[in-house]
């Protein structure tokens, strides 16, 4: 992070925006840590499921994990919200899975304000969590479609990981270390 984003100066005309990309698979932590985080750098969170279709929701509700070609208007809409806060200036942090490096290429692709935050568990620790969340349209059986999908961020893609384990709180201490930035800092 370059500028105000990590001194946390204010110097909104000369400071390149951010945008984080909160991304792991259903059960990670993506909107409790994104909301975290967004909170704690002063900076508009959005949550990558409210960009999905009813029609998304639905299937995955009801035990259907979507393909790529479902996963396609979603892509769409998330790089839309990206280009919207890059033409405003603004900084932001998203929370979705960009499971596959395909996606998380479309949402980086002249995008250079994009940084990745990969929020890395393992199969238990993550069962555990979604079978312990409740009111969530995303069902735990479709846990282990998310890691067959998963391609974790390849060293090129620059990807801050962090590990979880932890408070959520202390999982966004982390997220702030491995990223370079400062509590308070805006854009």
């Amino acid at each position: 992070m370059t500028g105000a984003a990590v001194t946390g100066e204010r110097r909104e005309s000369t400071a390149r925006p951010v945008i984080i990309v909160v991304m792991g698979v259903s059960g990670s932590g993506k909107s409790t840590v994104g909301a975290l985080l967004a909170a704690r750098l002063g900076l508009p969170f959005a949550e990558g499921d409210d960009f999905h279709s009813a029609h998304a929701r639905a299937e995955m509700a009801a035990g259907r994990p979507l393909g790529d070609q479902d996963r396609q208007p979603w892509l769409a809409s998330l790089a839309d919200w990206l280009d919207q806060r890059i033409r405003q200036g603004g900084s932001g942090v998203l929370a979705c899975s960009a499971l596959k490096r395909s996606y998380r290429d479309r949402l980086r692709d002249g995008r250079p304000q994009v940084r990745l935050l990969y929020l890395q568990g393992s199969r238990e620790v993550i069962a555990a969590r979604l079978a312990a969340r409740r009111g969530h349209f995303f069902p735990a059986r479709l846990l282990e479609s998310q890691f067959d999908e998963l391609e974790e961020p390849a060293p090129d893609e620059h990807a801050a990981v962090v590990p979880l384990a932890g408070t959520p709180e202390q999982t966004v201490d982390r997220a702030l270390a491995a990223l370079g930035a400062e509590p308070g800092a805006t854009t």
